[in-house]
């Protein structure tokens, strides 16, 4: 009996479209500027960073050179923790601001409060840091969705492919692993969930392929909580 969703946001929730030619470009275009006027919101992000590169590089980096290295970290959409961090924290001023609007396909909002009215809980585990996926939530066409959540995970608990991710995920949960339903659009992100012994569901929108080991579902309306796919 499945007690608790999980779900991931781009290509699940949320077009990958909105993602990088929305938010992606936003933050790329005023990165510079707002870490130049805001440098105590980024201080502490960029000193962790300039400690990081010290030790693994042995090189010390400017202020400068910082930014152009998150501008760049950014462009190449990689899975930093201190890129999705930032991202967060610029993208916050476009939300509050009417700049971004955010992206859910309509059929999110409907089927998440039936599975809440099913006494189902429901959990967001997204690259995209835990502020980043509040702010896209929460500023939706539909409204603020995120009081149907539960609990919100990013990469700070490990990476979307390692199974050892959702096996803290449950361990922070208290649940039977098979408890559990992952959604996500990404097969390997799947794969990792079910060697975790999650039950799993492949959400096949607008660009993704098709798994051969996963159940699939077009939209959240054709997830099937019964387990009868």
């Amino acid at each position: 009996m499945i007690k608790y969703i999980l779900t991931d946001i781009e290509g699940t929730t949320t077009s990958i479209a909105f993602v990088h030619d929305v938010l992606f470009p936003y933050f790329i275009n005023n990165f510079k500027s707002f870490a130049e006027t805001h440098p105590e919101k980024v201080k502490e992000i960029f000193e962790e960073t300039k400690n990081k590169l010290l030790l693994s590089e042995d090189i010390e980096i400017t202020s400068d050179g910082l930014i152009e290295h998150f501008i760049r970290s950014a462009k190449l959409d990689l899975k930093e923790t201190a890129l999705k961090n930032l991202q967060g924290i610029v993208w916050e001023t476009g939300y509050k601001s009417g700049l971004i609007k955010s992206h859910v396909y309509a059929d999110v909002p409907d089927v998440l409060k039936f599975w809440k009215t099913e006494n189902i809980q429901l959990g967001v585990f997204s690259s995209g840091s835990v502020a980043a996926q509040i702010l896209l939530l929460s500023h939706t066409p539909f409204g603020d969705l995120t009081p149907n959540f539960s609990n919100y995970f990013d990469t700070t608990i490990g990476a979307k492919r390692d199974v050892e991710s959702y096996k803290k995920i449950r361990e922070t949960l208290i649940l039977n692993a098979e408890e559990i339903l992952f959604l996500s659009d990404i097969e390997q992100e799947l794969d990792a969930a079910q060697n975790a012994g999650f039950q799993t569901v492949q959400l096949v929108r607008e660009e993704a392929v098709a798994s051969k080991k996963h159940k699939t579902a077009k939209d959240f309306n054709a997830v099937d909580i019964n387990n009868e796919q």
